[in-house]
């Protein structure tokens, strides 16, 4: 019998607790990214308080490079607003 998962990071992490630090982790990420590209700004690392080779990792999604605290930072510096919703599993 085969198990199915909600998505992804469920399927590849040992914990629930990991997946959701990698969720979170993802959709600041492509947030970031998008204001990134969108903004036009020649400066944009120097804006989010991170060098170019970060801002490249950031950009190639290297996941494992940045804290949910990192990221957290750089959408304040973009001027991002951050919401976080907090639910319970179904049973």
């Amino acid at each position: 019998m085969s198990e199915t998962f909600a998505d992804v990071w469920d399927a590849i992490e040992d914990t629930p607790e990991q997946a959701a630090n990698l969720k979170a982790r993802g959709a600041l990420m492509r947030e970031i990214e998008r204001w990134t590209r969108d903004s036009g700004l020649t400066q944009t690392a120097r804006q989010l308080g991170i060098t170019q080779p970060r801002l490249s990792d950031l950009m190639r999604g290297r996941i494992d490079k940045f804290s949910l605290d990192a990221l957290v930072n750089m959408t304040g510096a973009a001027g991002l607003k951050v919401s976080v919703t907090v639910g319970r599993h179904a049973a």
